[in-house]
């Protein structure tokens, strides 16, 4: 196995070079080995396909912890983990995810500005001094850390209703001046938008195209300046939906699903 300084190393690098890179998001080992065998350079995880693995809303701390772990040792490819809020208001709460990523194998994390609340009558998202106080402190905790360690700070304003764009790019570049080194924006759906939220920062911008326009390309992103693109939970949703098509079909007495199957021996020719 390469050991975390170099992956991390490796990580760090592909922020850097002259066109974008795709990071895949596994939700166990066998979709990480899968991932690994089809070229891709970097994982991430996903806390959505963690949480649809085990059947809640949510996944735990300490289960996204163990998820990355696992992820980690079973792929020599380099693994950034969705810590969501960090499970913690105080900064210097959340910021000690950051850490325990580390331990536990990752070379990059994100923390976001969702306050992990799912109640109408309160916030959904950070008072902005807070979620900037937030980042910071978790930029410093992955300064301390032996390794280069990625930090990407997430706006997730359009996630929860907020959809003023110019006040979540005064968010991002607020997480970029405090020392996060990628600037997340989950929701973002039209390669415009995207190009004006590139163009208003300095450091590398993540797309996620499991919320975007279906139509984008790779090349078109690139040529507005992502510097790295993820899909979220989309291919545990993906997965999902084939499971329950399946399923209802079953459910009614037909298998012509059959005739879609992977086969075994590419499987095995992977996991062996």
């Amino acid at each position: 196995m390469i050991n975390q300084t170099v992956k991390a190393s490796c990580f760090q690098a592909m922020h850097t070079q002259n066109k974008p890179f795709l990071i895949p998001n596994p939700w166990d080992p066998g979709t990480a080995r899968l991932l690994e065998s089809l070229g891709f350079e970097a994982l991430a995880t996903t806390s959505l396909g963690v949480a649809n693995m085990l059947g809640v809303k949510r996944a735990t701390q300490q289960a996204l912890l163990d998820n990355c772990r696992s992820i980690c040792e079973a792929t020599d490819l380099p693994v950034t983990i969705d810590l969501e809020n960090g499970y913690a208001d105080a900064p210097n709460e959340a910021a000690k995810m950051i850490r325990l990523a580390c331990e536990y194998g990752a070379v990059g994390g994100s923390i976001e500005d969702w306050t992990g609340v799912n109640d109408p009558n309160k916030p959904a998202i950070y008072e902005f001094n807070l979620a900037v106080e937030r980042i910071h402190a978790a930029a410093e905790m992955a300064k301390a850390l032996p390794i280069p360690f990625v930090l990407t700070a997430r706006a997730e304003d359009r996630l929860h209703g907020h959809f003023d764009l110019d006040e979540t790019i005064k968010r991002l570049q607020a997480y970029e001046a405090v020392g996060a080194d990628v600037l997340y924006m989950p929701g973002i759906y039209s390669l415009e938008e995207m190009h004006t939220v590139t163009t208003a920062l300095k450091n590398p911008v993540n797309v996620v195209m499991g919320m975007g326009d279906p139509s984008i390309t790779l090349d078109q992103l690139g040529n507005i300046g992502v510097q790295r693109v993820s899909i979220g939970g989309a291919l545990s949703r993906l997965a999902l939906n084939a499971f329950m098509t399946g399923a209802k079909q079953m459910r009614a007495g037909e298998f012509k699903f059959v005739s879609e199957l992977i086969s075994i021996d590419e499987i095995h020719s992977v996991f062996a």
